[in-house]
């Protein structure tokens, strides 16, 4: 998936990644796009796998806010598979798209016709590729389908500016455009404030 992130990415960009994990995502967009990158990140040593791979990262909390950033100061903020695992998204969103020029956000579709399947037939709730925690134990507290994202966006005057549709190793499937709510696994958006 970085490198379809990459694509909507320019050369030199400012890059702001809620969530960074790792850092491997902001590592990629430097090497590939020569990107000024910043990470926000809480756990110890997903930091500690960030300053070793020489990403700048701040210890921070999505949750608590983000005010600490002004308006546009990134040309993008990313938000990868995390918006979903925060207690309000909504505010997330507004946030992201005021301090991002644009924001590209991706989420696991709660709406798969595989989680769908599981949660009809074996009546538990759905683990797969793209959600694979039980449900005691996944950071998700928000699981959404693409059109329940979608709704978020309207609702929180965010413009859609492109929707790419993916299994769950990041692949784009064409096939997935007949039904997308039912059989894309993982959505990728670029997104910005309505004018």
């Amino acid at each position: 998936m970085n490198k379809l992130i990459g694509n909507f990415i320019q050369p030199e960009a400012r890059v702001l990644d809620l969530g960074c994990g790792d850092g491997s995502l902001l590592a990629f967009l430097r090497k590939n796009n020569q990107v000024r990158g910043l990470g926000l990140e809480i756990d110890h040593q997903k930091i500690q796998d960030c300053l070793q791979k020489d990403v700048n990262v701040v210890d921070q909390d999505i949750d608590s806010g983000l005010s600490n950033f002004q308006d546009q100061s990134f040309d993008a903020v990313i938000m990868s598979q995390s918006i979903q695992a925060l207690r309000k998204p909504e505010v997330a969103l507004e946030e992201i798209t005021r301090i991002g020029k644009e924001a590209i956000i991706s989420i696991p579709n709660f709406a798969n016709w595989r989680c769908r399947l599981q949660l009809i037939l074996g009546g538990t709730m759905p683990v797969s590729s793209a959600l694979p925690h039980d449900w005691y134990s996944t950071p998700n507290i928000h699981l959404c389908s693409l059109k329940d994202f979608e709704r978020l966006c309207v609702a929180h005057g965010a413009e859609i500016l492109e929707r790419r549709l993916l299994s769950f190793d990041g692949q784009e499937q064409t096939f997935m455009k007949a039904a997308p709510n039912l059989l894309t696994e993982i959505a990728l958006y670029r997104v910005k404030a309505r004018n």
